[in-house]
């Protein structure tokens, strides 16, 4: 007897709430001084998941010791278009424990809400993304090319994990990605760049008092801050309101001086040091940025003798856009019309995701999922579970529309 509409919903969304809720309770903080603080147990628990249900082939890859890839294979035998849907097993740190009302590994549901830290982001919607494929197979809904689930480790941190997924070349087919973080299941056609840059100038250490003995750097890196400010200001005049990203900014975020060893108030120090987290919007050039913030430099030197600074790129990741007339924008944007029966909303991601690096291999992107956006790496994070049983289906029905061009699924 066929599942019917009613009888699959309420399937799809107790098999989403139930895995979250188990994968939740394996904790998967990435802590390098601890044995087992990784997320090994909970991807070998995703990919033991994924072998229990037929039609899926289960790799697994480590990316570094006790960080493993999870990659299944949907494969209609048919040719076709290949979908990716991404969510990583990675969660950050919950911090003080006692912080918290509830245990942040617990999984507890309390009126409509689960808490535990990767609710939102991103066990729920990585569950989403899970259950709704699951779904389609067991319905033995008619799609045509591949389905790829990608669930990688690290996006909190360096995003090892989609890199070598790309370096492997599993992305190297894919026609289109939804990227499943925690959007209120809103459409997110693009994503803030980030330039993260560590300055340090060196000065020459003396006593207070005989302050002409020595080189402060905090002077010099005070006007490097201000200057900085000033570029902030302009990069947003010339670039203006992004109408998802609002404003570029430059955000001097770690300021240390001493960089080593004791600080005392009668000692200048030898060192200062800085670090920027810089987003960007599309159009921003980061080598262009660069070369303004180099100039910055230049003039201090130019100013001032004793002016030296060394600058370090640690991390470089572009602005992303795609067009909402891409066929994957438009498959989530019409899977979200019909399961929300609303007007989706257009929006952006403030933050990097893993899908920067699949943008940059030249995968269209698209950003959707449950959870309010404003929720992750919060105290007490939680997700509606209601909204879990909402974005497996929206995933289920973009999934069907991506990869049957003519609408020509089973949907019941």
């Amino acid at each position: 007897m066929r599942t019917t509409k009613v009888d699959r919903v309420k399937r799809d969304y107790e098999r989403a709430v139930k895995l979250t809720q188990q994968l939740v309770r394996i904790p998967s903080v990435y802590r390098p001084d601890e044995p087992g603080g990784n997320e090994e147990k909970a991807a070998n628990f995703v990919a033991d998941y994924l072998r229990n249900i037929e039609g899926i082939e289960v790799h697994v890859e480590e990316v570094a010791p006790g960080r493993p890839n999870v990659i299944g294979v949907i494969d209609s035998g048919k040719p076709g278009k290949t979908l990716l849907f991404e969510g990583h097993t990675d969660v950050v740190t919950e911090g003080d424990p006692a912080s918290w009302t509830h245990d942040p590994f617990g999984a507890d549901i309390i009126d409509g809400k689960m808490y535990g830290r990767g609710t939102n982001d991103t066990k729920g919607n990585l569950s989403c993304m899970i259950t709704a494929v699951q779904s389609i197979l067991e319905d033995k809904e008619l799609f045509t090319g591949k389905i790829i689930l990608c669930i990688p480790v690290d996006e909190e941190s360096l995003m090892l994990g989609i890199k070598h997924f790309i370096e492997r070349g599993w992305a190297d087919d894919v026609d289109g990605a939804i990227i499943c973080e925690p959007e209120e299941n809103q459409v997110c056609v693009a994503q803030r760049g980030a330039l993260r840059i560590k300055i340090t100038v060196i000065g020459k250490m003396a006593h207070g008092a005989i302050s002409w003995s020595g080189i402060n750097p905090n002077w010099r890196m005070a006007k490097i801050i201000t200057a900085l400010e000033e570029l902030e200001k302009s990069e947003q005049e010339i670039h203006g309101e992004h109408p998802y990203l609002k404003w570029p900014s430059i955000t001097p975020t770690i300021l240390q001086s001493p960089v080593s060893g004791d600080a005392q108030i009668n000692v200048i120090p030898e060192r200062c040091m800085t670090t920027l987290d810089i987003r960007t919007v599309p159009n921003q050039d980061h080598q262009d940025l660069i070369r303004k913030i180099e100039n910055i430099f230049a003039k201090l030197k130019a100013e001032d003798k004793d002016f030296q600074v060394e600058y370090d790129v640690i991390e470089d990741r572009p602005a992303t856009e795609t067009a909402k007339d891409d066929p994957v924008v438009k498959a989530v944007y019409d899977a979200a019309r019909e399961v929300l029966d609303k007007q989706p909303v257009y929006n952006g991601v403030p933050g990097a995701t893993d899908g920067t690096f699949l943008h940059v291999h030249g995968v269209p992107i698209v950003t959707t999922g449950a959870g309010d956006r404003d929720i992750p790496h919060q105290i007490n994070e939680y997700v509606e579970v209601e909204e879990l049983g909402t974005t497996t289906k929206l995933y289920r029905t973009a999934a069907l529309k991506f990869l049957n061009q003519e609408g020509n699924g089973n949907e019941s």
